[in-house]
């Protein structure tokens, strides 16, 4: 087991600054570049803090989950709520509950379930809360931490497959948005390959395209400004969940009957809204396989104590439904 005397060696600082680190001491005065090395050494090394040395014994692990670039916080989170019943499919048998945390407050946790981009401020942060992290679709170059990797193309292609060959729809347009804070953004992924795949099939047409921020109030405005043209797609791809209920309230305000005059298919994110169209057609960038897989790999790390770090591949999943 590493110990406190190791990792000052490795870092070249005293064991007392590896341990005031380690205890989150902010009261110590060391640069951040010293205290990401202490806490990186500390991770490669496997340190195990004296109070998860005996989480085998547990009978209660809480997992925080962070997607501070995702989620509004004014938004009742019905995903969160709903994940006692994937955890409880585990083969470790502990209790296991979930905190939203977020990049302001220490959390008492033992593990960390992280969607989407992070800065290296805040993945310090999340070093500090607990050594047991896991990133969902996040752009982690190392194998530092267990990563999930979504297969946003795949998707996609599968989506365009069923549009453009199935249901021979021959225009397809896009209403999203993106988030672009402190080095971190959001959206351009699916933007950009959306754009791409349609463009090798030649049904690409940039006025289709229509993005803004990533809100309800974006949605409808640029929604609204589309259907009102003289040249509407015969489908619209819609972001996400947040710009879906601003569209579909343009469409529903503009008389537009789905799908007769307009097809729809729904991006779905990290689904904390409670959605008012369960039987549309979507794209799930997160499966309950992806929970579940995530919730399995964070456990295995805490309980059964495994080292190697993993980066696992996903796919999206198109779910048919009555818009499109």
């Amino acid at each position: 087991m590493a110990t406190i005397k190791e990792i000052a060696e490795l870092a070249k600082v005293s064991p007392a600054t590896v341990s005031r680190v380690l205890n989150q001491d902010e009261t110590l005065n060391v640069t951040a570049e010293v205290r990401s090395q202490i806490l990186k050494i500390a991770h490669e090394l496997n340190y195990i803090p004296p109070k998860m040395r005996h989480a085998q014994n547990k009978t209660h692990v809480t997992i925080g989950v962070a997607d501070w670039h995702l989620v509004r916080g004014d938004r009742h989170d019905i995903r969160l709520a709903s994940l006692d019943h994937i955890a409880a499919t585990m083969p470790q048998k502990v209790d296991v509950s979930f905190l939203r945390i977020t990049c302001r407050e220490d959390a008492d946790v033992d593990g960390i379930l992280a969607f989407g981009s992070f800065s290296e401020e805040e993945i310090n942060f999340l070093r500090k809360q607990s050594d047991a992290i896991l990133f969902v679709n996040s752009d982690q170059k190392d194998y530092e931490f267990d990563q999930i990797i979504m297969d946003y193309e795949q998707g996609l292609k599968d989506m365009v497959h069923y549009l453009l060959d199935v249901k021979e729809y021959r225009s397809i347009g896009y209403i999203g948005g993106i988030y672009e804070k402190d080095g971190v953004r959001i959206g351009t992924h699916r933007l950009m390959g959306l754009t791409e795949i349609l463009a090798q099939r030649g049904c690409y047409k940039e006025h289709y395209f229509c993005v803004g921020e990533i809100s309800r109030e974006s949605g409808y405005r640029l929604t609204r400004e589309l259907l009102e043209t003289d040249d509407v797609p015969e489908v619209l791809v819609l972001g996400n969940d947040e710009v879906a209920e601003g569209a579909l309230e343009a469409v529903k305000e503009l008389k537009y009957r789905i799908p007769k005059d307009v097809a729809v298919v729904i991006y779905r994110d990290i689904e904390t809204l409670q959605t008012k169209y369960p039987t549309y057609t979507s794209l799930r960038m997160l499966p309950d396989i992806v929970w579940s897989t995530a919730i399995k790999l964070l456990l295995e790390r805490i309980i059964d104590k495994r080292v190697d770090s993993m980066k696992v591949y996903l796919p999206t999943k198109l779910e048919l439904g009555d818009s499109a």
